[in-house]
């Protein structure tokens, strides 16, 4: 255990926890308390420091009180496309080099823009400190003389192309953008949304930087967070170094809150034209975050929709099937908040039917009221959410900033749960009365294009913007000039990189394995930092193990096997679980069956008691699998709207073709949905269920004679049986290459899927071969991504990776591009494959040899981390030190090592490559690829 630095200067406890449990209907209050220390630059810039000596990581967060809510009408989606500028360089960090000198490092970054702050942030190994202040300070005080044309123009296409990923190529992905539109007046800040409008962003010039910067990007409008394994002393004097001489500018006025109210409901549709199913959104304006009511508000929307005993639920999945899945939440943001329903219907279900279902569910609640165990379920999963929420230092950060940001309290955590645990039943009512029932709001129906019967009644067009692919809107990108850069003057040399510390010993967690004496293997590592526990059990086939003639079946053993026990209801059994603060989940891999679920270590035995249960005395009730098969049957049909899983369906398809379970939509097909019975699920589990294909992965803080002891009686009951896995012939790489095309009329992007059958995850040279990817699309700075991406802007990105599988898994590029930029983004991939067969030089080897061996400081740091680990070394049955074991390998790669790996693997003109598009417009220049016409393929 590491010694622990003292805490100078002025100390400030805050309580990161009030823990509300459930415990005989009544709320038990446990603190834990976090110290952090925050002070004020004479620039103006805030900061706040919090040591955590469990991991040698830190994290680093820079959060400006600015994001979309400060811009105006024509110059929207400014503060989001401010954000990537910069990431472009700066005065003393040329493009390109902050994400590499961070990667080398082990370290990773990123940022985010919401309504009301920006936010970049970087967790890395302690090493790295000080290279990462030279560089966060230098973009905030040295940035805007290296802002340029070129690089504006580049990161305007990027945007816009994240803008047609996200919501323009998407189904129902203009959703926020009719409510923002229509809820908040022209003069609101909240009237349109952050990514802002395709126009606006083509109109952004220079001067809209460097004025934006000017106002909003000074030290006095920032909250600078570092939280992890640091010496405060040390920072603050790196801090003096780095970021005082930063001079104040900008003056943001505060704002107070904004909420708004509505004269009357306001009913819209939209004709989607990717949905082919409709949803029906509802929203109600109500008050902003932290607003005391804000607090009543989530319990209500968690008591409306969520779980099996929820009106919502039971009137609209369960009695009338007219969806499958009800959602209601509080989306609150600084100035305001927007309580909001969202409901997708089943097939053939109009949303007329839901809105007056929505109506009796709202009068279900009105008669049945609400209990106090419904308010003490909804404390305690509020309590492992919590701890959740601080598992790493990176959240932490998060965490310190929003409360320091919006309540000049990094300690407001604890009014903040305190508020939580002063919920009241009168209170959920109060707010219902208040806010929703009977008050106007706003109705959107997105319907299938063609399919206004299906809108609810009453309903006006909704104004929409929606882009010509013929005429996609894009910048201009300018050749890059050789314009100096003038530097702003600098008490100390900025240009020169410093140097980095000692490097950080990395050891591999201690871990404990057992084998039950019914073939149960059980593997774990202990974690005293929180008081949570990560459990997973793999039951080995999977997938692999369905029938190709009845596909889907192992997908429905998962989501109806959990429901209830022989002698709990599925409503019991939720309720149950809940009231533990746990959460039983179970889902499909490809090669195994997880069952995995979180919660606190004191209730470790009482979750695995359920558990238990559930394995060996299974329910198999006939309603949950209706309505598993109808929401797994919305998920198939849904899917078919969405270009990147046709994508991602088509290529595996291609690889594993139609002899292999892996060709197939692992959730099954509507012939086989119709199809499937109960009994095939018995006969599933029956088949394949067995001690001796069950591995279990604990992780948190519990230890290895206390797993052992609560797993006893499923180790007692549980009897092993043989069970046989189904065999199918390994894929091949084609003989030669070929282009298979998916229409999507009207897409504004095309999605490209490129590979071929490549290795195992057990053949010796995976770790080889994920070595070399690293160079050419396993990071952001990674060949592919900075040609399509930060060079021509024909994306948001681009990436390319090994597949990890027993069987033969795939090699993968993928990437979704301006639909005009289909032809040459293909042929940039087969280029760039092929050039990349030359082979990679010395000190590429060396850079991707760093960044792969320094990131091993991140990978211990939360309990679903280590969990991860353990699957894999339970897997594929990896020793312990299998991540040292690794690195030796990484260690020894050389550059001729490397193109004989590339050689083997990289192979452009051995692969498939699927595009998903608008065949009239980019199917037939595809033949001059070189790869013969494409074939138009069937989605």
């Amino acid at each position: 255990m590491k010694k622990k630095h003292a805490l100078s200067g002025p100390l400030l406890l805050a309580a990161y926890f009030i823990l509300l449990t459930a415990c005989n209907n009544s709320s038990t209050v446990e603190k834990l308390k976090i110290p952090y220390e925050k002070y004020t630059m004479q620039n103006g810039l805030q900061v706040v420091l919090h040591t955590d000596h469990s991991d040698p990581v830190i994290a680093y967060a820079i959060m400006y009180h600015v994001g979309s809510g400060r811009e105006k009408p024509g110059k929207t989606g400014f503060a989001h496309l401010f954000e990537h500028l910069l990431f472009g360089g700066s005065e003393n960090v040329p493009a390109g080099k902050f994400d590499q000198v961070i990667e080398e490092m082990g370290g990773s970054n990123n940022g985010f823009t919401t309504r009301d702050v920006t936010t970049y942030f970087e967790i890395f190994p302690e090493n790295a400190l000080e290279r990462i202040l030279w560089l966060e300070s230098d973009r905030m005080g040295y940035f805007i003389n290296s802002v340029t044309p070129h690089l504006l123009a580049l990161q305007q296409n990027v945007v816009q192309n994240e803008k047609r990923q996200r919501e323009d190529n998407t189904p129902y992905g203009f959703t926020d953008y009719v409510i923002d539109k229509y809820l908040y007046p022209s003069d609101h800040p909240y009237h349109w949304e952050v990514i802002g409008e395709m126009q606006d962003l083509k109109n952004a010039t220079i001067d809209d930087v460097r004025n934006y910067y000017s106002k909003f990007y000074g030290p006095g409008n920032a909250t600078l967070v570092l939280s992890g394994d640091f010496d405060p002393d040390s920072v603050k004097i790196l801090l003096n170094k780095y970021f005082s001489e930063i001079k104040p500018h900008g003056e943001v006025e505060k704002r107070g809150p904004m909420t708004v109210t509505l004269e009357r409901t306001k009913r819209l549709y939209h004709e989607d034209e990717f949905a082919n199913a409709p949803e029906l959104t509802m929203v109600w304006p109500v008050p902003q975050q932290y607003a005391r009511d804000s607090y009543a508000l989530d319990f209500l929307a968690s008591i409306l929709a969520d779980g099996k005993k929820a009106p919502f639920y039971k009137v609209l999945v369960k009695e009338k099937q007219l969806t499958s899945e009800t959602n209601a939440y509080d989306n609150k943001s600084e100035l305001a908040g927007e309580f909001t329903i969202s409901i997708r219907a089943n097939e053939g279900k109009s949303l007329k039917d839901i809105e007056k279902a929505v109506s009796e569910a709202f009068d279900r609640f009105e008669k049945d009221g609400i209990t106090e165990n419904d308010v003490e379920r909804i404390k305690a999963t509020s309590e492992k959410s919590f701890y959740s929420g601080l598992s790493s230092v990176m959240n932490k950060s998060f965490r310190l900033a929003f409360y320091n940001t919006f309540l000049d309290n990094p300690g407001y955590i604890e009014k903040d749960l305190e508020n939580i645990k002063a919920v009241t039943t009168a209170d959920i009512m109060s707010v219902y009365q208040k806010y929703i029932k009977g008050k106007p709001h706003i109705v959107t129906s997105f319907v299938p294009k063609g399919r206004l019967d299906l809108a609810a009644d009453s309903s006006v067009e909704a104004e929409v913007k929606t882009e010509n692919i013929k005429e996609a809107t894009q910048v201009p990108i300018t050749e890059e000039g050789n314009e100096q850069v003038v530097k702003t003057p600098s008490g100390i040399d900025r240009a020169v990189e410093p140097p980095a510390g000692k490097e950080p010993m990395v050891r591999a967690p201690r871990v404990w394995r057992a084998q039950l004496s019914n073939g149960i293997r059980v593997y774990g590592i202990e974690n005293k930092e929180l008081p949570l526990v990560s459990l997973t059990f793999a039951f080995d086939g999977g997938v692999w193990q369905d029938s190709i003639k009845l596909p889907g079946v192992a997908s429905m053993v998962a989501s109806v096997l959990p429901q209830g026990t022989k002698n709990r209801t599925p409503e019991d059994l939720e309720e149950q679980t809940e009231l533990l603060g746990s959460a039983i989940e179970m889902y499909p891999g490809r090669e195994e069956l997880y069952l995995s679920s979180d919660m606190l270590s004191r209730n470790f035995d009482k979750t695995v008691s359920l558990i238990r249960e559930i394995i060996l005395e299974p329910r198999w009730d006939s309603t949950e699998f209706s309505l598993a098969r109808t929401r797994t049957l919305n998920s198939i049909i849904q899917g078919q709207a969405q270009p990147g899983r046709v994508a991602s369906l088509t290529f595996y398809r291609m690889i594993y073709g139609t002899g292999n379970i892996f060709g197939y939509n692992s959730l099954g097909s509507v012939e086989s949905m119709k199809s499937i019975k109960l009994e095939n699920l018995k006969s599933y589990f029956d088949k394949c269920f067995s001690p001796t294909v069950t591995r279990i992965m604990v992780a948190g803080n519990i230890s290895e004679e206390q797993v052992l002891a609560a797993l006893k009686p499923l180790e007692t009951d549980w009897k092993s049986r043989d069970v046989v896995f189904n065999t199918y012939e390994s894929p091949v790489k084609p003989g030669k290459s070929a282009i298979y095309f998916v229409d999507m009329p009207g897409s504004k992007q095309s999605v490209i899927y490129a590979g071929y059958p490549a290795l195992s995850r057990e053949n010796p040279d995976w770790v080889k071969a994920d070595f070399i990817n690293y160079r050419l699309g396993g990071a952001f700075t990674s060949i592919l991504n900075q040609i399509l991406r930060e060079q021509k802007g024909y994306t948001y990105g681009a990436s390319s990776q090994f597949s990890e599988m027993k069987t033969v898994a795939p090699f993968i590029v993928a990437t979704s591009v301006r639909s005009d930029a289909t032809f040459e983004s293909l042929g940039i991939i087969r280029d760039q494959l092929e050039k990349y067969r030359n082979g990679i030089s010395d000190s590429d080897v060396s850079f991707i040899r760093n960044c792969i061996i320094r990131a091993n400081a991140l990978r211990f740091e939360t309990n679903d981390a280590l969990a991860d680990m353990l699957a894999t070394m339970s897997k594929y049955n990896f020793p312990d030190d299998y991540i040292i074991r690794d690195e030796g390998v990484v260690r020894n790669m050389t550059a001729a090592e490397s193109k004989s790996i590339i050689d083997r693997y990289i192979v452009p003109d051995n692969m498939y490559y699927i595009v998903v598009g608008d065949k009239a417009t980019q199917m037939a220049p595809l033949e001059k690829i070189g790869f013969g016409k494409p074939v138009l393929a069937k989605p």
